[in-house]
C-alpha cells in the first residue's frame, strides 16, 4: 500500500513541494524567452511585466506601498550582504537578536563591526522591557532575525522599533515572509531581507530586500541597468541603483505564481502545541521551542541527551523517511544562546502541506526512534 503521508520536514532549509503553478510558470519563461526591461519587443515586455507585478505583489508581504524600494535579489544572504556593505557604520557598533544566522554573523564579522547581543529570555525571545538608555546610545543598526531557524521564535519587531525609534533596524524575514504578517511601513522597518524559496514557496535563487531610503545605502555592486546607460555611474533611482545586471527572470516566474497560490496550513496550531508538550515530557530529549506558544512558528528542535543528532536524523530517514536536517543551522549563535553549542540539533520545521496526520505520524516516529 503506497504511503501518502508527507515525510519532508526541511522547510525552514526550502520549501517542499511547491504549488504545481511554480514550475509551470517558469517553463512557461523558459519556453517563451524574454529578459527585463532591454527592449521594447513582446517578449521583454510580458517579462518586464511579470517581474514588476511580482515586485508589488512583494510589497503586500512586506507590507509597504513603496514598490520600487524592493530589490531583487537572488537569495537573504546576498540581500543582507549588500545592505551590510552599502550601510556606513558610524561607530562600527551594531545590536543583534541572540539567534541570529550565519547570513548576518559572517558578513558583519567581515567588516569588522562590534556585536552586542540584546537582552533576552531562555529560548532567545528579545526581552524588550530589560533595554536600558545606555544600549541605545552609539548603536548604528540593530538586527532582528524575525523567525529562528533553530528554535522557531518569533521576535517582537514592532515594540523593538518603538524602543530603538532613531536607529535603523535590519529584519530578516528568511524564515517569516509568507508565514507572518510583516508591516514594514507601519512598523518603521528601515531594512528588510527575504529569500523566496521558503515560507513564499518560489524556487532557488529569489529573493532580495526593502529599503525605506535608498540615500542611507550605497550601491556595492554595479553594472548594467538598461538605463542611464550613457553614464559609468549607477542611476540613482529605484530600483535600479541596487539591481544590476539580469535578474533570475525565469525564478521570477515562478515566484510570482507562488505569490499567487499559497496555501493554507492543512494542520492547525492547537495540534502543533499539543505534540511540542508531549515530546516535552520525554526524558531522553530536550525541546527546542518558545517558552510561550504565542510566540512559536512551525519551526521547532529536538537535541537527543544522549545521541549525535546527524545519527539520530539519519535513523529518523532510514527508518521512517522523514526528511529533516541536523547540526548548527548555519547559526552557531543561536545554539549558543540555547546551550547546545557545539553539538547543534535536529531540526522539523512544517510546510501547508502537511496534515494534523503528519504530525502526529511525526510524533510517534521521534518517540520510537530515540
Amino acid at each position: 500500500m503506497e504511503d501518502y503521508r508527507n515525510k519532508y520536514f526541511d522547510n525552514a532549509c526550502t520549501s517542499f513541494p511547491k504549488p504545481t503553478e511554480v514550475g509551470e510558470a517558469m517553463l512557461k519563461h523558459l519556453n517563451e524567452g524574454g529578459s527585463y526591461g532591454r527592449a521594447a519587443y513582446d517578449r521583454i515586455i510580458d517579462s518586464s511585466r511579470v517581474v514588476e507585478e511580482t515586485r508589488d505583489k512583494l510589497g503586500s508581504f512586506i507590507g509597504t506601498k513603496q514598490f520600487s524600494n524592493i530589490v531583487f535579489d537572488y537569495n537573504a544572504t546576498s540581500a543582507i550582504n549588500k545592505i551590510l556593505s552599502g550601510f556606513s557604520f558610524k561607530h562600527k557598533t551594531v545590536l543583534v537578536s541572540p539567534l541570529e544566522h550565519n547570513a548576518v554573523m559572517r558578513p558583519l564579522t567581515l567588516l569588522g563591526i562590534n556585536v552586542g547581543i540584546l537582552p533576552h529570555n531562555k529560548d532567545g525571545y528579545i526581552a524588550v522591557e530589560q533595554i536600558s538608555p545606555s544600549m541605545i546610545e552609539n548603536v548604528d543598526m540593530v538586527i532582528v532575525n524575525h523567525i529562528s531557524n533553530v528554535n522557531g521564535v518569533v521576535q517582537p519587531i514592532s515594540q523593538l522599533k518603538e524602543v530603538f525609534s532613531g536607529t535603523p533596524l535590519l529584519v530578516d524575514a528568511s524564515q517569516s515572509l509568507g508565514k507572518v504578517e510583516v508591516f514594514a511601513d507601519e512598523w518603521n522597518i528601515d531594512f528588510v531581507a527575504f529569500t523566496g524559496h521558503k515560507g513564499l514557496l518560489g524556487p532557488t535563487g529569489t529573493g532580495g530586500f526593502y529599503v525605506k531610503n535608498p540615500d542611507a545605502l550605497k550601491a556595492t555592486v554595479v553594472g548594467g541597468t538598461g538605463s542611464n546607460s550613457a553614464s559609468f555611474e549607477m542611476p540613482n533611482y529605484m530600483p535600479d541603483k541596487f539591481q544590476a545586471g539580469t535578474p533570475n527572470i525565469t525564478g521570477i516566474y515562478g515566484l510570482q505564481a507562488a505569490l499567487n497560490n499559497i496555501p493554507k496550513n492543512s494542520w492547525d496550531w492547537p495540534t502543533l502545541h499539543s505534540i511540542l508538550n508531549e515530546l516535552k515530557q520525554n526524558p531522553k530529549i530536550r525541546v527546542l521551542c518558545a517558552e510561550d506558544y504565542m510566540f512559536q512558528s512551525d519551526v521547532f528542535s529536538i537535541s537527543p541527551y544522549n545521541e549525535d543528532v546527524s545519527g539520530f536524523a539519519y535513523k529518523l530517514y532510514n527508518e521512517y523517511g522523514i526528511q529533516v536536517r541536523s547540526g548548527l543551522h548555519c547559526s552557531p549563535l543561536a545554539h549558543k544562546t540555547l546551550g547546545t553549542f557545539p553539538k547543534g540539533s535536529v531540526r522539523f520545521s512544517l510546510s501547508p502541506y502537511h496534515t494534523n496526520n503528519d504530525l502526529e505520524f511525526l510524533q510517534s516516529c521521534i518517540t520510537n526512534a530515540i
